[in-house]
């Protein structure tokens, strides 16, 4: 038996996988192989035939950031005549018009504004959630936690609880790119360490949120870079397991690829093949995360609709407003007649959840149910 058939062998019998394992995957250019066995551990986690999606917008409320990635074509410099940040009302807005086509999640984002005083972000959560009660807030990544703890001078642990009690109710996993810290000193030196990302989200467990996970390929990392990724998030989430934190940890883990148009790191694109090995290694090493989250904003639709026979079981959110990964030259769009298409046409059922992987709507072919749905939206 080959090298890669034992350790896919080893993975299917439940064991662990070792980091040398990972690394061996990410190695390998056996993709269907991995793939095939990625594909039935989703099926053991979800032995029902349906791939879920969210109905959710990302409101990108500033585009002034103080740490310069070399990767992100979205920020403008404290200063810049470019730079902006968003009236609280025309927040409101953009949360009305996706609750008028039914939808739950806002993805608010931005980037790492030091001259927002961090009573900006509790009060504008607080005005959220007395005008948008059922609207989850899934905000701000851990680099926006960080800088709001140096602007307010406050722990930690206690900037997470007051945005918690203001409403914020999960964490997204931007910024982690790659959870080395080699790499992240050469592409986002100030971002802070990998470390610091981690303490941002296993703070946010312990005070019983729910976060995500993210994983960016093709930024100079080696294999072995990207096998520590996984493997650290996964020992993240066995603490939060053993400790009985009153949080699921993460909910999903989402990889996708480096962006390079507009920025300041020329790098070669990552092939689709080399982000479904992600994703299908993904599934195989960090086996206590429940969810796999396609990225077809980047990947496009029909890559993100193969994504679901290499591991995921989710695909991810309508997007109905991206700034960010669009500014580096990702252009993909789908409305939600065509996520509901592009799940059948893999030979799932498609569902809609929330942010805690609830299904809210499972749509089962019934035509005129889902023609006044559509047409809502």
């Amino acid at each position: 038996m080959g090298t890669i058939d034992r350790i896919l062998d080893k993975a299917l019998r439940g064991e662990r996988l070792q980091v040398e394992d990972t690394t061996r995957l990410f190695e390998s250019d056996e993709l269907e192989k991995i793939g095939h066995a990625a594909d039935i551990m989703t099926k053991r986690k979800h032995p029902d035939p349906v791939t879920t999606f969210v109905i959710g917008r990302n409101v990108n409320y500033t585009n002034v950031c103080d740490v310069y990635c070399r990767f992100c074509a979205f920020y403008r410099r404290p200063g810049h005549e470019e730079g902006y940040v968003l009236s609280d009302e025309t927040i409101l807005q953009k949360i009305q018009e996706t609750e008028d086509v039914n939808g739950t999640e806002i993805l608010m984002q931005g980037g790492t504004n030091p001259n927002l005083p961090f009573s900006y972000y509790t009060d504008l959560l607080r005005k959220i959630k007395g005008r948008f009660p059922n609207i989850t807030m899934h905000s701000f990544s851990p680099a926006e936690i960080m800088k709001m703890v140096e602007v307010s001078g406050l722990p930690l642990h206690e900037v997470v609880r007051e945005l918690r009690d203001a409403g914020l109710d999960s964490l997204p996993g931007g910024g982690a790119e790659i959870l080395d810290d080699r790499i992240r000193s050469k592409v986002s030196r100030l971002k802070g360490s990998w470390r610091q990302w981690m303490d941002v989200m296993q703070t946010a467990h312990q005070l019983g949120m729910n976060t995500t996970a993210t994983m960016v390929i093709g930024l100079g990392e080696t294999m072995e870079e990207r096998a520590l990724h996984l493997h650290r998030i996964r020992d993240a989430q066995d603490e939060c397991i053993q400790n009985g934190w009153n949080s699921k940890g993460f909910l999903a883990f989402i990889p996708f690829t480096f962006q390079p148009d507009n920025t300041n790191l020329k790098r070669e694109r990552e092939t689709p093949e080399a982000y479904l090995k992600s994703v299908a290694v993904g599934r195989l090493a960090i086996d206590n995360v429940p969810n796999l989250q396609s990225s077809w904003v980047t990947m496009g639709p029909e890559v993100g609709k193969l994504s679901l026979s290499y591991g995921c079981n989710d695909f991810g959110s309508t997007m109905m407003e991206e700034n960010v990964v669009s500014a580096a030259g990702a252009v993909h769009k789908v409305n939600i007649e065509t996520i509901l298409t592009m799940i059948r046409e893999a030979g799932y059922i498609p569902a809609q959840r929330n942010t805690r992987y609830e299904i809210l709507r499972t749509f089962d072919g019934n035509s005129s149910v889902e023609r006044d749905f559509i047409m809502q939206n």
